[in-house]
């Protein structure tokens, strides 16, 4: 019995545009109906009014915004929410949204005299504000903002901030983290690998004392003592290590007459969840091609978007330091001033790190604490 095949050209009724995204039908609202995360089947629906002018919503599927500038280990409230073993204070992470297959965390380090291993898996660091050195089983990295750092599962490490505010997004993958394919596009697109940094070995510290490693495995904290320093490799080889990339050497991806869905920023994928960076960029030029994120559900993904610099015209009340969450099944889109203000500027200077997951996500106490209640109107 054969199976049913999807058609070729996709079927069309009614008032439509040509080319999705470009030149739409006066007096509509694009909507994009798209399985997989824009990978999959798509729909595009012509709308008389935007899918967002609710005039209230009543159960758990509201769109979420959190403040996080406020939230600091010293918040003892937040870290008793979101952790049941806590480490020291020096590094304590506080999580806010968490799945089967990862967890979001806030982290604001001081100088930790202990080590840190993460054994439930790998750790991606976006450094918000602050900079500093990481000393890791591979040797050392010097990190400052808008880095990415990549440190695998079990990798024995720990942050030496310099002076000033440190504030780092912290995504816990239960799984492997790597970088997606950029099949046609080559694999020196959107970022060269020439342009990955790795840890250098240096000489470390041999003071005689006791030293302390701190391994979370399922959220509960075991302190391991050696007499000696437990970073005293002096060689490794292998494909396996620490790495780092900073998002002003990240190239996005663009077209002149169409505006690419967020896929195309992807910059790390793991398993059922994906990290896409949102990056200054130049508007599209043609006229009648769309400049700002089209409305569209989400079927197959909840999505995360933290805010880290620059001017965000998608979003009306967001400021860096921010993050918003629109869980999966209801529709989000541009502001309502978005759309009008985007055809005065020529090109977005905004920074952001999103993640979409394909398993439902959950907030904590942590991230309810700073929680804008009334995100949800401000479409209106």
């Amino acid at each position: 019995m054969s199976q049913k095949q999807t058609p070729l050209f996709p079927l069309r009724q009614g008032r439509h545009t040509r080319q999705a995204h470009v030149d739409l039908p006066e007096g509509t609202f694009e909507e994009e109906h798209a399985r997989q995360g824009f990978f999959g089947r798509t729909t595009h629906l012509y709308r008389l009014h935007p899918v967002t002018d609710w005039t209230r919503i009543e159960g758990p599927l509201r769109p979420h915004s959190y403040d996080l500038n406020g939230l600091k280990p010293s918040a003892e409230e937040a870290i008793r929410a979101s952790m049941s073993g806590s480490t020291e204070a020096a590094f304590a992470p506080i999580r806010l949204l968490y799945n089967q297959d990862v967890a979001l965390h806030w982290v604001a380090p001081s100088a930790m005299d202990f080590f840190y291993r993460n054994a439930d898996g790998d750790d991606v660091y976006y450094i918000h504000t602050g900079a500093g050195k990481l000393e890791t089983t591979f040797g050392v990295l010097h990190y400052a903002t808008g880095d990415y750092l990549v440190i695998p599962r079990g990798t024995t490490y720990r942050f030496l901030p310099a002076a000033g505010d440190q504030r780092y997004l912290l995504i816990e993958s239960f799984s492997e983290v790597t970088i997606p394919d950029r099949n046609q596009l080559g694999p020196n697109a959107i970022f060269d690998p020439a342009m990955v940094d790795t840890p250098e070995l240096e000489a470390y510290d041999a003071t005689p004392r006791e030293w302390a490693v701190h391994i979370k495995r399922e959220h509960a904290i075991t302190k391991v003592y050696y007499p000696f320093n437990p970073l005293d490799v002096v060689g490794w080889k292998g494909d396996l290590t620490v790495w780092r990339i900073n998002v002003k050497d990240i190239r996005p991806v663009l077209s002149a007459r169409y505006h690419l869905p967020p896929s195309a920023h992807s910059t790390f994928i793991a398993q059922n969840f994906v990290i896409c960076s949102f990056l200054p960029r130049p508007f599209e030029e043609e006229e009648g091609a769309m400049r700002v994120p089209f409305f569209h559900s989400n079927i197959d993904y909840d999505e995360v978007l933290f805010y880290s610099a620059g001017h965000f015209f998608s979003r009306d009340g967001i400021g860096a330091g921010m993050m918003t969450w629109h869980p999966q099944g209801i529709h989000h889109g541009p502001h309502p001033k978005a759309i009008p203000l985007s055809r005065t500027k020529d090109r977005t200077d905004e920074v952001a790190v999103m993640v979409d997951t394909y398993r439902p996500l959950k907030a904590t106490p942590a991230a309810e604490l700073m929680e804008n209640k009334n995100y949800w109107a401000s479409w209106k």
